[in-house]
């Protein structure tokens, strides 16, 4: 049988998806952003990935968060959606808000990876091929570069915009001071830096204790919170031990290490608060983040269709009681 035309929900925009204004700016952003970081490489079935990209946008998630290495394999991420796109979404692309990103490893020799102009141009130039695009909403630099003079990294993304390969830049986990750098020579340039991307959850919150989130308003800047699950602890998944199919036993960036008694202890508690509140660990860890009007979105990963309808559950409730705050806030902090 032969797959029928993707045909998006006409009430896409009306299935309870809510939106942020992302710091100074025209864009709306979905509470919910889908991030490609797993399960859209190639060893992912396109299938699986199709109808996941087909269900967010279905749902109003129309923020598709890559960057040049997801996979794995690196490159495979952004070829899975560049399928997708020729196939499913090239009638809705001004919908679409697309990012991705350079700064990582990505290919061998010394111009393969950091923030050098050549490595810039040259990854964007593969990633909007792999993707089939014209051009990406957003285009990151990936990581702070020490050793290549910031100028040239954030003049890079200048001249990507005035080229037309990008309508916005961001910057991912820069630093106190050299974001603040960043957004002045950029808004100096008139090129305004749309948006910070940083790790943010209830076990990791240096966005909000450095400063880095109220440097961002301050500065006109959204924030967009990527690993709010801290890679899976944030979920009912560890409270009786490590499943077989889990990012621990298959032995992926989170390590068997960090599921010391302490964290144990620690998931355990905010379940228990998660059940009070009448939701998961998950939808109450995506909650949390969502909780101040300084974070525009938050970016999740899925495996499956249904793991991302749960986790859309969390926009339903992202108020907190001062109560709830203090206790959440007394688990973080006990040893």
């Amino acid at each position: 049988m032969i797959n029928p035309i993707y045909s998006p929900d006409s009430n896409r925009y009306d299935n309870g998806m809510k939106y942020r204004r992302c710091g100074r700016s025209g864009i709306l952003l979905p509470k919910i952003s889908l991030g490609l970081w797993h399960n859209f490489g190639d060893v992912n079935t396109l299938a699986n990935s199709q109808a996941m990209a087909h269900y967010a946008f279905d749902q109003g998630i129309t923020h598709f968060d890559l960057a040049n290495n997801y996979g794995p394999s690196y490159g495979s991420a952004e070829e899975t959606f560049g399928i997708i796109m020729k196939k499913s979404f090239l009638p809705y692309r001004d919908e679409l808000f697309i990012s991705t990103k350079a700064g990582h490893d990505m290919w061998p020799g010394p111009y393969g990876e950091w923030g050098s102009r050549k490595y810039l141009m040259n990854s964007l130039n593969q990633s909007l091929k792999r993707m089939n695009l014209d051009y990406v909403d957003i285009f990151y630099s990936h990581r702070y570069d020490p050793e290549t003079p910031l100028e040239e990294t954030l003049q890079t993304l200048v001249d990507i915009v005035r080229q037309g390969k990008a309508l916005y830049v961001g910057i991912s986990k820069y630093p106190k001071e050299a974001a603040e750098f960043a957004y002045r020579y950029l808004e100096e340039r008139d090129v305004h830096c749309l948006l910070y991307q940083g790790r943010y959850n209830m076990f990791n919150r240096e966005p909000e204790e450095e400063g880095i989130l109220l440097q961002a308003k301050e500065n006109g800047t959204g924030f967009i919170a990527f690993s709010p699950l801290a890679q899976g602890l944030l979920t009912n998944r560890y409270l009786n031990g490590i499943p077989e199919d889990s990012r621990i036993a298959r032995g992926g960036f989170l390590k068997k290490e960090a599921l010391t008694d302490e964290v144990l202890n620690k998931i355990k508690a905010l379940n228990e608060l998660a059940v009070l509140r009448g939701q998961t660990l998950a939808e109450m860890a995506l909650a949390w983040v969502l909780k101040d009007e300084m974070v525009t979105s938050v970016i999740i990963g899925a495996s499956s269709v249904a793991q991302l309808k749960d986790n859309l559950e969390a926009i339903k409730n992202t108020t907190f009681t001062t109560e709830e705050i203090e206790k959440i806030n007394r688990i973080y902090n006990q040893k």
